[in-house]
């Protein structure tokens, strides 16, 4: 006699996930990060000023 298999909250909440990381890879390639840090725009960010730099055709010496 076999027993019948109950599904369970966490099984039902794991195949979901499952399932949407696969949609997700699907559609976009990568698996998309939903816990990102937010980065605040006050933050001294010596690189992303240097990038901006690199537009000049030359270099302004004071």
């Amino acid at each position: 006699m076999k027993r019948n298999k109950t599904i369970t909250k966490d099984d039902y909440l794991r195949a979901n996930r499952k399932a949407s990381r696969e949609l997700e890879i699907s559609l976009y390639g990568h698996p998309l990060q939903h816990q990102r840090i937010h980065k605040s725009k006050k933050v001294y960010d010596r690189n992303k000023m240097k990038a901006g730099d690199k537009r000049l055709p030359f270099l302004l010496s004071a």
